[in-house]
């Protein structure tokens, strides 16, 4: 799926979160969005969702594969795009494999329920985020971390062509970070189209081939991370300054000490 902004913007009581945003975000690629607190970013990533999409903007437009997100039939642009938010709304009271399913929604074929390519597809999903020990245990009494697994894995058995991921990597500990970015990876060589919210820069610059910054003044700079992930730009866009250093040819981006240590 292509995702085309052009001339977007967005504005929060009080403050403009971006201004006349254009950018096109094509299959294959993964894009990070990157900001402080409060810049804007998943009211960003919903408007690409048709979300609280902005009125009132005639020369504004977003685009999914060529038409604005509401002229989609709902379960067609559900098999085409997945979204992860931050928050869940409601509460699931089955078991982890039941919740799983949920992303078999969009693809039903039968009045009766899911059939066996629905189960099929659940329990790979489940396997590739190693939840299958957990499968029958109802979604509530899984951990933080556990429970964001099991919140992908549903996004994996949607199986969309793009997936936009609001803060995927929270309550993941290094091992669940480093392994779901690296699926990540490899859906978008396989042709899907990633768009999440992150907050380590060094995560961006390993693993993705595109990033948005979104500034506190309501600008925005966009493209390759080659050209747009540096230092300068980083410490613009935290307000605080960065030390880069360099492993096995990749850039690590961490804050430089502002303080005496105590």
């Amino acid at each position: 799926m292509i995702i085309q902004v052009d001339n977007l913007t967005l504005e929060h009581p009080g403050k403009t979160l971006c201004r006349g945003l254009s950018v096109t975000i094509n299959a294959g690629e993964c894009w990070a969005i990157l900001g402080k607190n409060g810049s804007g970013k998943t009211t960003l990533l919903n408007a690409f969702a048709g979300l609280g999409e902005p009125k009132d903007q005639a020369d504004a437009r977003i685009l999914a594969d060529g038409k604005p997100p509401h002229v989609w039939p709902r379960r067609e642009f559900s098999r085409n795009l997945g979204i992860l938010l931050q928050e869940e709304p409601g509460e699931f009271w089955g078991n982890v494999e039941e919740y799983v399913l949920l992303g078999r929604h969009p693809h039903l074929r039968s009045l009766f329920g899911w059939d066996e390519t629905d189960h099929e597809i659940a329990m790979q999903a489940l396997e590739r985020m190693e939840l299958t020990d957990v499968a029958h245990r109802r979604i509530g009494t899984l951990s933080g971390g556990e429970r964001q697994r099991a919140r992908i894995a549903l996004l994996l058995a949607q199986s969309p062509s793009c997936y936009l991921l609001d803060e995927p990597l929270q309550h993941l500990d290094l091992r669940h970070q480093l392994a779901t970015l690296a699926l990540f990876h490899e859906l978008t060589r396989n042709g899907r189209t990633i768009v999440m919210v992150l907050h380590d820069a060094s995560w961006a610059n390993r693993f993705c081939s595109h990033v948005l910054m979104l500034f506190d003044n309501g600008s925005a700079t966009a493209g390759p991370v080659k050209e747009v992930l540096n230092r300068t730009n980083l410490e613009t866009l935290y307000h605080c300054p960065m030390h880069e250093i360099g492993i096995g040819g990749v850039s690590h981006f961490i804050p430089a000490d502002v303080a005496p240590r105590v």
